[in-house]
């Protein structure tokens, strides 16, 4: 299955998403810079610098910057991942930033239920600007 992540919500897309890849689905989001977290800008970004900022520089916990690989990890949070099908689950799941060529003509998918559009709050931020704020290079 191939989702488009334009204007869907993180954390909902996020939790659809590893229930259909502990199922058995193969799932592939595209798009996952145009993802939207709820909130003020503020908050949000207080909450994933702090995220980054703590450990240790060499022993972790590592924070990817990228935004394929800051949903990845998003996803893995609501996985069982230290159990082998939390493990097989993940690797059910490809994020891609932008369109890759090979899924171009590709029938695509998205869930209206999680747009943005149908919460009734004004405050939010896309993954990309969190990501670039954070300190992607």
């Amino acid at each position: 299955m191939i989702v488009d992540a334009k204007n869907l919500i993180a954390g909902r897309l996020a939790s659809y998403v590893a229930k259909q890849a502990i199922l058995g689905n193969e799932m592939e989001i595209i798009n996952v810079e145009h993802l939207i977290f709820t909130g003020s800008k503020k908050d949000v970004l207080k909450k994933h610098l702090q995220r980054v900022a703590r450990g240790h520089t060499y022993k972790g916990p590592f924070y990817e910057r990228k935004e394929d690989k800051f949903f990845k990890r998003m996803l893995r949070g609501m996985l069982p991942y230290k159990q082998e099908r939390g493990r097989l689950a993940l690797k059910r799941i490809k994020c891609h930033i932008g369109t890759p060529e090979d899924l171009k003509n590709k029938k695509t998918e998205t869930i209206p239920e999680f747009n943005v559009k149908n919460t009734k709050t004004l405050k939010y931020i896309h993954l990309s600007e969190i990501c670039k704020l954070i300190g992607k290079k």
